[in-house]
Order: structure tokens, then sequence, then C-alpha cells
């Protein structure tokens, strides 16, 4: 099958199936669906990360070495049975990477580890984005660790931290928690055995380890490779010494023990390491790593060194050199230092693979053309296809109901800025601060800005950094390229910025747009727009995804990643536009409706989004059902706003059990961090939220309210569902279906969407479909029939007619005429295959008068068998037996 630039591959690309694999579910547990994938009409088996990870990882992402494969999945072995499997079925894979961070728990991360113990000095220090030259002299050439739960003097004197010799090394012990000890800051401890135990050998060791050297920013690689050689070479001598003589194992111990008992030398010992071990509340502000977001256990690589990339990439390379793969996916593409470089490195040492790179789009902003990947992971897809299906005439009542019920101003631009900016100064703190010692020092170097104070500039970079529209820009300072669409948007941040702030000098703001545009241009300046530009994805993603998500409820629909809240719906127009541009740039992106990290199912917003279309109802309800629950409240709490999120989330997923329920509800509220949070639970909260879940889902009249409610909407929703799952399947990209949503897909946010699937029932219903017709189908829509049907037979599709799903294949609209037009969306691909839903089902009635030229020849609609021969078709007619239809033009037709 012809792919872009003329690359082949072996499996046409006709679908993806995201697999989570971990412990529970391992390689043999994957093999054991792929005969069942086959038989959907799946093509590429999508898993999740392979490479070894932290302990116990259910998702992949907390890769700790990136030389062997997971043991809790099988280990090689067990990879190997699974490709072979894969061949076996006809499959492909496409497998996620994970190049941007590790995790750095305990000892499993050897590179880590490394580092810990041998600081600027450790063969693995350039792999990590560290700041080693940090602004306070008490961090510099360290790495802060805050996990005490106090400062780290109290701990001391409380004797909770303790010196271990193991084997011919030695740890620090705090709790369950082990930390290297450079090699270095131990030779007293073993000076002080030799003397003791009158060993010479021990000394000498003693006073080898005093002469390995303590620091050397300028160290090459030969030098920190003698370094490494030594210290092993003594951690080894030691080893051996005190397994094979008592005497001189005892006195050490003995040693080590003297050392424990005074908290004076213990402290000296402490202030000798690489590391700095700080109380758990320092990481927001002086992180001198980066991270992944906020998760200090995740630290930031380095790839844009080619060693680094090379070191890190090793198994990925090889197994899509062997054909063992067909392509990656790759996680958390802006958090790369230089992701279009990076991609060229990609492609340049891979260049069949098919890649796709986890994007966050904004409404409107389009990949950056010189990316060479396929596409994106689909979430562009996913906001535009679902906002068809949210009526904008619903919009003002909507208003309405959030501003009486909720307490709160309808405007979602504001609500983002602030959240970023609360994250910014909360949880993201070491992060603005490291940008702003990096502008202090480039103002010092500017006569006419040297004047400026720290919070001068730290309020200037936040503030600019809450005002990006979208996730970051892709500026590449140290070449001085930067796009037009990049300069726009860096400018905009800033000049809204400097409108906001006008406590702030305009001069400074002006001087930023400069660096940020590349018009002021240095080293430091260089390494400031960098940087910058991987904290603006973080303050988006943090700030917006994770928490104005679930503090703004008016429409939890919107609220998906990628996605505006604050845009009500999409016009056709807009859908079409989109997808002939995506035939024409990226045939092959992939086209998502539910992934391992949307906040909610594709089949709970398309019940939600229904309310747009019955505001009205939607409002008497809530006001009915509020007043009925009101007794339930304690007191004040828990809150309007989550107590209308709370009604919404039941609409979208009933049935649902109480633990799924109160548990996502808690993650909720914490998420949302205006009355309780992760750092800082609210007990007192939480409890009467809880409380007032359980007692709401356990009050059979209200549930059968509810129902009764849910019923109504019933039909619309079905609507809803098979129109988007059909849009994905035909529309240009390809189709990722994520595991176990070919059936209703009514999960919530991770880890409710990680849950066991039912691949029994899931294969017993596949085999059942050829003896049931469009009616039975339908009848049986409470067992997901329908969206099974949909799937097997557009990928049937799809495999029939791969002229016209190809990058060669076309696209174009097909407009209904009459009353409800709109409520139509229709379009052809290639010469012979037509995909055809409703959309707003409620408003669009019973599509009297409503038709559908359809061009010359007889066409079989295969979702129901009717036959449509070309010309004016009643649309009413199409949706009679199947609410959406799938016409394939017959032979000879």
């Amino acid at each position: 099958m012809p792919c872009l630039e003329g690359r082949f591959v072996l499996n046409p690309r006709r679908a993806t199936y995201r697999l989570q694999l971990h412990k529970e579910f391992d390689f043999a547990a994957a093999c054991g669906v792929l005969d069942y994938l086959r038989d959907l009409g799946i093509s590429h088996v999508y898993s999740s990360p392979v490479l070894q990870t932290a302990p116990g990882s259910k998702h992949g992402y907390d890769v700790v070495d990136y030389h062997h494969v997971n043991e809790e999945l099988g280990g090689e072995q067990a990879r190997k049975g699974f490709v072979r499997k894969l061949e076996e079925t006809g499959l492909g894979q496409v497998l996620d990477i994970v190049p941007n961070h590790m995790a750095i728990t305990g000892s499993r991360n050897a590179w880590w580890w490394d580092t810990l113990e041998n600081g600027t000095l450790s063969r693995y220090a350039p792999y990590f984005d560290i700041e080693w030259n940090a602004p306070e002299e008490r961090l510099r050439n360290k790495i802060l660790l805050p996990v005490l739960e106090d400062h780290s003097g109290r701990v001391i004197e409380a004797g909770k931290l303790k010196l271990e010799r193991c084997g011919g090394g030695f740890v620090l012990r705090y709790n369950e928690h082990a930390y290297p000890v450079a090699p270095e800051s131990v030779a007293d401890v073993l000076k002080d055995a030799a003397e003791r135990a009158d060993s010479r050998q021990l000394g000498f060791l003693a006073d080898a380890l005093a002469r390995l050297p303590e620091a050397a920013a300028d160290a090459g690689w030969t030098a920190l490779q003698a370094r490494h050689r030594n210290k092993e070479a003594i951690r080894e001598l030691l080893g051996r010494l005190c397994s094979e003589q008592a005497k001189i194992a005892a006195a050490v111990e003995e040693a080590v023990e003297r050392m424990n008992a005074s908290p004076d030398r213990l402290d000296d010992l402490l202030m000798r390491q690489h590391y700095r071990l700080s109380r758990w509340l320092a990481a927001g502000r002086d992180l001198a790593y980066r991270r992944f977001f906020d998760v200090n256990s995740l630290v930031g690589m380095r790839v844009e060194d080619e060693r680094v990339f090379q070191d890190t990439h090793k198994l990925i390379l090889k197994w899509l050199r062997a054909g063992e793969l067909d392509g990656v996916r790759v996680d958390h593409a802006d958090g790369l230092h230089d992701p279009p470089e990076y991609f060229r490195r990609l492609r340049s040492a891979a260049p069949d693979a098919w890649i796709v790179t986890e994007k966050i789009l904004q409404p409107g902003e389009r990949l950056p053309e010189n990316w060479p990947v396929e596409g994106t992971t689909g979430y562009d897809f996913l906001n535009l296809a679902n906002g068809l299906f949210v009526d904008p005439h619903g919009e003002a009542t909507l208003n309405e109901l959030y501003r009486e019920f909720a307490g709160e101003p309808v405007d979602f631009d504001v609500m983002r800025r602030e959240k970023k900016l609360a994250v910014l100064r909360d949880i993201l703190g070491s992060d603005v601060n490291r940008l702003t010692a990096l502008l202090l020092q480039i103002c010092e170097g500017h006569r006419e800005y040297r004047d400026y104070t720290r919070h001068e500039i730290h309020e200037a970079i936040r503030e600019t950094i809450a005002c990006y529209p979208v996730y970051r820009t892709y500026a590449r300072a140290e070449a001085g390229e930067i796009s037009e669409a990049d300069a726009r948007t860096a400018t905009t941040a800033v000049e809204t910025a400097r409108a906001l702030r006008t406590d702030l000098d305009e001069r400074l703001f002006q001087f930023l747009r400069g660096i940020l545009t590349l018009q002021i241009r240095g080293p430091a300046e260089s390494e400031f727009v960098m940087r910058l530009q991987q904290v603006t994805s973080a303050a988006m993603a943090k700030g917006v995804e994770d928490t104005a998500f679930y503090a703004f409820p008016r429409l939890i629909s919107l609220n998906e990643v990628g996605g505006s809240p604050g845009r009500f719906g999409a016009p056709v127009e807009e859908f079409h536009k989109w997808c002939a541009e995506t035939q024409a740039r990226r045939p092959f992106t992939l086209l998502a409706t539910s992934t391992h990290d949307t906040k909610r199912g594709e089949d709970v917003r398309a019940r939600i989004n229904v309310l747009s279309e019955i505001s009205g109802a939607w409002a008497e309800a809530v006001a009915s059902w509020s007043e009925q629950n009101a007794a339930r409240r304690t007191g004040a709490l828990p809150d309007r706003k989550i107590e209308y999120f709370l009604y919404q989330t039941l609409v979208g997923t009933w049935p649902i059990s109480l633990e799924r329920l109160r548990d996502y509800m808690r993650k909720a509220a914490r998420e949302a961090k205006e009355h309780t949070a992760w750092i800082e639970p609210n007990e007192e909260y939480e409890e009467a939220l809880e409380k007032f879940v359980a007692a709401v889902i356990q009050d059979g009249g209200f549930i059968a309210r509810l129902e009764a409610f849910i019923a109504g909407l019933a039909p619309a929703a079905l609507a809803n569902s098979a129109a988007v799952t059909l849009l994905k399947l035909t529309a240009p990209g390809v189709p990722d279906i994520y595991q176990g949503s070919e059936l209703w897909d009514l999960n919530l946010v991770d880890p409710d969407n990680r849950r066991p699937v039912d691949y029994g029932l899931r294969r017993r219903l596949l085999r059942e479909l050829d003896g049931l017709g469009a009616e039975q189908i339908v009848a049986r829509a409470g067992e997901g029939l329908p969206k099974l049907w949909i799937i097997r037979e557009a990928l049937r599709v799809r495999k029939s007619h791969p002229e016209c799903f190809g990058a060669e294949a076309g696209y174009r609209p097909l407009w209904a005429a009459g009353p409800k037009a709109e409520c139509v969306v229709a379009f052809q691909r290639g010469d012979d295959v037509i995909a055809i839903v409703p959309r707003l089902p409620m408003s669009a009635g019973n599509w009297q008068d409503v038709s559908l030229e359809v061009p010359a020849g007889v066409w079989k609609n295969v979702l129901t068998g009717d036959r449509l021969q070309d010309g004016k078709v009643d649309v009413a007619h199409l949706f009679r037996r199947f609410p959406v239809a799938l016409l394939v033009k017959e032979t000879g037709g």
C-alpha cells in the first residue's frame, strides 16, 4: 500500500486497536485476543509501552530501563512470542514509546542511581535535564530530592536517616527508601575502620576513595569513564574484602554505627552528596531537574543529545529495522527540547516507520508541516467530531443554568488563565524559577534592562505563559528558526499578558517579546526560549486539562483533551474542511474517539451532548433533582458546582457502581483544586461529597427519575454514538479503537478506563452478528451490538475498497437538502463509498422533506442490506432501519 514519500509497509493501515499491557494483561494474555481483533477487522495492534518500568506499572510510561523488555509482561521471550503470534494472525504493531522522561524510583534506574551517586561526574549525568548551576549555592551541583517528611536536620536528629553498607558500597536509608552514597564521601568511614582493624588493604581503599575527583564541570567522556572504572574497582575490592574477612567487615560496620551515632557527622556526610534530601514541600519551587509535568518521580531526558537518543532508542530502532514493528506512537512530544529535530532524527533512523505523535492541537491549530510524521494520535479529530453533536442553540439556556445553579460566570478564557497561573505558582514553580534565573541573567547583559527585579521578571514570565493560546511553539532558537505562526503566537501571548499586567513595565514585555520571537539572540536567550516552550505545554496540560476541565462543568462532554469547553459545538463545514486537508496532508494520521487519557468515554460524551438539544428539559430536571437531594447535603457541602458535575456524570455513565462513582468524584474534586486537592486533601469536604454521592445513588426514587430521563434521550444518544463511530471509520486517516470500546464505552478517566475488558463477551457477540438483521441488532442496543456491527462492517469495506481510503483516495462532501439539512453529515470516499450520519437527532425530528443527492450507480447500504438507485434519496428512508448508513457502489452499478 503506498505511503507518504513513496514508502511501503507490509500491513495495510486499516485500523489500530489499543491494548493496555501490564502485569495482569501481559504478552501472553494479549496473544489470546489477536484472533478476535483480526476477525473484527483490525490491521494493527497499538501497544502501550513495553520497556522495563517501575514495579506494578499499569500504564508503562514510568520506564526505568530502555535496554530491557518489562519482566512483568513476560520479558523478551514473551515479546518474541507476541511478535510471532502477530505474524500468524496477519496483524502489524504500533508501539507507544516514551522518549521524554524516565522513572527515578529506587535503584532500578541504573542511569539515575549512578547520577545520584556521582553527580556531574556520572557517565549518565548528561542524559538527564538537570540544572547543575543553580542560582543558590546550596543547590549548586546537586539534585534536590524532596522526599523527607520534615527538614533534613530534624530527620537526622530523630534517627530516621542512616548510613548502611551494601556489599562494597554504601547507601543512606530513609524508611523504605535508599539513596546511593558518593564513594569519596565515605573515605573517612573506611579510614576509621582501617585504623581499628589495622588493615593496610582497607587503608589503601580509603585513600583510593579520597583521591576520586569530587567535581569536574568540564570533564569529558574519557574522564567520566575512567572515574567509573576506578570507583567500581574499589567497590568490588571492598565487597570481596568484607565477605572474606569477618574482622574487616565488623570494623566497617562499627565505623558505620559510629557515623550514625553522630548527627553532626551524618549531616556532614549528607552535605557531601551530589543530591540534597529535603522535605517534600520544596518540590514546587526548588527542583533543578525537568519533570514530566509535576510528577517528581519522572525526570526529563535530553534526547536532543545524539548519544542519549541512540541509547534510549536502541531496542525500538532494532525492532523497527527487523520488521517487528510497523511504527511508533511518540508520547508527549511537547515535552521534548526540539520536537522537529527529534522527529527528523527518528525518521532518519527509521525511514519506513509509521510515526504518529501525541500532539494535542487546539481548535484551528495544525500540526507543523516540517514534522516528518504521519500525524497525531487523534485528539484533533475527536474534538471536532464531538462538536458536531453539540447544539449551539442550547448554549444560552445552559449558560443561564450554569450561572444560576453553580453561581459561576460563563467565561472559560478567564478560568483558563486563572488556573494556569495557579499551577505555575503551586506545582510548576520550580520551572518558572528556573526561567526567572535565566531571564535575570539575560537582563544583566543589557544595561537598559538590568535593573528589573527578580519579582518583576518572575511575574512577567508567569503571566506570559498563562496567556499562551496553544500548548507550545516550536522555535529552534539555536538555529534562529521560527515560523510565522509561532512568532504570532508568542507575540499574542506577550501582548495579552502586557495588557493584563499594567503594573509591570511594558518595556519588560517588549524585551520578552523580542527574545521569544528571536529578534534578540544569544546563548542564554536561546536556552530561555527552548525551556519556556517546554513549560508552556506543562502549564496548559496541568492548568487546563487537569484543573479547569474539572472546574468548568457547563457541559462536560466538551471538557476533553485538546478541546475547548468555551467553544460550543462545531459546524459541518469545518468538519469537511478538516477532512479534506487531512486527506491531502496527513492521510495516515490516527482518528481517536477514546484513549487511555480521555476524560470520559466516547459514549458518555454522546449521551451528555444530547443535553445541549434539550437544554430546557435538562434545566428543569436539574432543579428538581437538586430539590429532592437537598436534605442529603452536609450544611453547604458539597458545593453546587460539583453537584451539577455529578448529575451530568450520572446521565453519561448510568448504571455505575457506587465505588466507581465515589472514586471518580473524589478525583474530580481534587483535580479542580477549589475545595480540596491532591497535595492537601480537605477531609471535611471530601467526606461530605462522598456521603452525598452515596445517598443520591442509593435513593430508589431518585434513580427511577434518573433512569426515566435517560430513557428519553437514549435513541438520540444511540444515534450520536453510531454517527461518531462511522465518521471515525470512514473519514480520512486511520481509525483507532481503544480497548473494549467496540461495545458501549461508559468509562471515565483513568484508572476507570483501564479496568479489565471482557473479551469472551466480545468474541461471542461478534460471532452472533452474522445471524442478525439490522432490526435485531438495534433491538439489542443495550448490549452494544449496533456499535460492534458498524465497526466490523466498516472495516470490511475498508479492506475490500482500499483505494477509497489510501493516500490517493478522494474526499468529497455531500450536502443534504430540506428543512433540517444541517442535521446530516455525508461524504464520499473515492468512487465507491459513501458515509451518511445524523447529527442533533432531537432537533432533526422525523426527517420530513430532507433528502440527499446520491451519485450515479446502484448503492448497497451494507448496514441494512438495502439497495438504492442514484438520485435524490429520502434521508428518513436511509435511517429507517438503522441509525447511520454506509453505502458501497455495486460492481457494474
